[in-house]
């Protein structure tokens, strides 16, 4: 009669190849999720590192650093905090941030940073999806809080 042939028919590979694919999309797109909110994560904490160190900045020197125009934090000009040059590529005095923190990259504005007077501060950052009770979008960092 028939010959029992061993193996696979060309349907059951194409239904186990069907469901991999399905199973590896669906990994990537958790992945993707899982690194957005990664990303965000970093932004908040990030600007809540910037604004302990402007607080101890005032503490010490009575204002916050004077810029009249918004200056790009992490920016290779603007790499330090420190009390007698306030954000600059070169620390003195009392060093409150050695490395100020930059926008983890894709997506996103650069960090920026506005206090006119030394009186208060602005600090510009975005989010790329709802995080710590914030939604996505533009926000503002300032010593009242951000919102």
């Amino acid at each position: 009669m028939f010959k029992q042939r061993k193996g696979f028919t060309l349907i059951e590979l194409l239904v186990v190849l069907a469901i991999i694919g399905l199973l590896s999309t669906l990994a990537v797109v958790s992945l993707n999720n899982a690194r957005q909110k990664s990303r965000d994560s970093k932004r908040l904490s990030d600007i809540k590192q910037v604004q302990t160190a402007l607080e101890l900045y005032f503490s010490d020197v009575g204002t916050y650093p004077v810029e009249a125009a918004a200056v790009v934090l992490g920016s290779a000009n603007e790499v330090t905090l420190s009390s007698t040059n306030g954000f600059a590529a070169a620390a003195a005095g009392t060093t409150y941030v050695g490395k100020v923190p930059s926008n983890p990259t894709p997506n996103g504005a650069d960090y920026s940073y506005l206090s006119a007077d030394g009186s208060t501060y602005s600090i510009g950052f975005s989010l790329e999806g709802a995080t710590g009770g914030l939604a996505a979008g533009v926000h503002t960092a300032s010593p009242s809080g951000i919102q």
